[in-house]
């Protein structure tokens, strides 16, 4: 029986509204001093998603540390980001611990990164199941198949840009794991790996619009302008390198059948208000209590 899951990152729901409020000083202190404004945006996002997905299992998936398995490709990979805000550090633990106590599955992995976890779950689940991710990471993408939709968190609580195949399709002219090869042209800078210096979206989607893979632009060279031949050449070791880093990563070792049992998910609405009211959530229940 075909069931609906939602995948969720956690992260990207709380430092979405952690620094939405922070902007204006918006901490949202409880009464023990401990700041809860990511927290009351996670809470409010997750549980809109519920109600327009209604899904049959959840799992809220968390990094679990800076350094994974892709520093060791590359020691810079994600080491130009800048310590979290004090206010935003103890949010870090309090957020997972308010997250099972909704009955969300809290899932994250040593050595791999969210969306490794939530790649390889989709993946896993996505055979006989529908799979919604909300996320705010473009990345995940490359993740979208029949039965794996992306919706990417926007400015408020109630609108999502929602990518199914069909949409990514027509929007991007490539199949979704060819954003792999877009990004490794392109690098990121939020992620700290290079590409090949000159070349951004607009020239990497359509030599992949053009070619299919990095791969193939790379045997067919002469057929480029002497100018993007130059770039590449000069940035060959490192496109290859950033084609690696790109790729989320899908059979992370992870029970995969033992964690969908756990993941079934009910919910009361009383339920729900009194861990709000508990955890001085107010903002957050009167939302739910308004919109569920």
């Amino acid at each position: 029986m075909t069931q609906r899951i939602l995948l969720v990152d956690g992260m990207a729901l709380l430092f979405r509204h952690f620094y939405a409020t922070s902007l204006h000083n918006q901490f949202m202190y409880n009464s023990e001093g401990i700041p809860t404004n990511g927290i009351q945006g996670f809470v409010r996002h997750i549980f809109t998603a519920i109600k327009e997905i209604n899904p049959s299992h959840v799992a809220v998936c968390w990094d679990m540390g800076q350094d994974t398995f892709r520093n060791e490709m590359y020691d810079m990979y994600k080491q130009n980001r800048v310590a979290p805000p004090v206010e935003l550090i103890p949010q870090f633990d309090y957020v997972k611990e308010i997250s099972e106590q909704f009955g969300f599955v809290n899932v994250g992995v040593t050595n791999y990164e969210a969306d490794d976890v939530i790649g390889t779950l989709a993946k896993a689940y996505s055979a006989d199941n529908e799979v919604h991710i909300i996320t705010g990471d473009k990345d995940i993408l490359q993740c979208i198949n029949d039965n794996v939709e992306v919706w990417l968190i926007k400015k408020g609580f109630t609108i999502y840009n929602r990518y199914t195949l069909s949409r990514f399709i027509e929007e991007y002219e490539l199949n979704p794991l060819q954003l792999i090869d877009i990004k490794a042209f392109m690098g990121d800078s939020a992620d700290g790996y290079p590409g090949v210096k000159g070349i951004g979206e607009k020239t990497a989607l359509k030599l992949i619009q053009t070619y299919g893979s990095v791969d193939n632009v790379l045997e067919n060279l002469d057929q480029l302008t002497p100018a993007q031949q130059k770039k590449i050449n000069n940035d060959k070791e490192n496109l290859i390198l950033s084609k690696r880093l790109a790729e989320i990563y899908t059979e992370v070792p992870i029970d995969t059948d033992k964690l969908y049992n756990e993941m079934t998910y009910a919910h009361s609405l009383n339920h729900i208000l009194s861990i709000c009211n508990e955890h001085e959530l107010y903002i957050s229940g009167k939302y739910i209590s308004s919109n569920l």
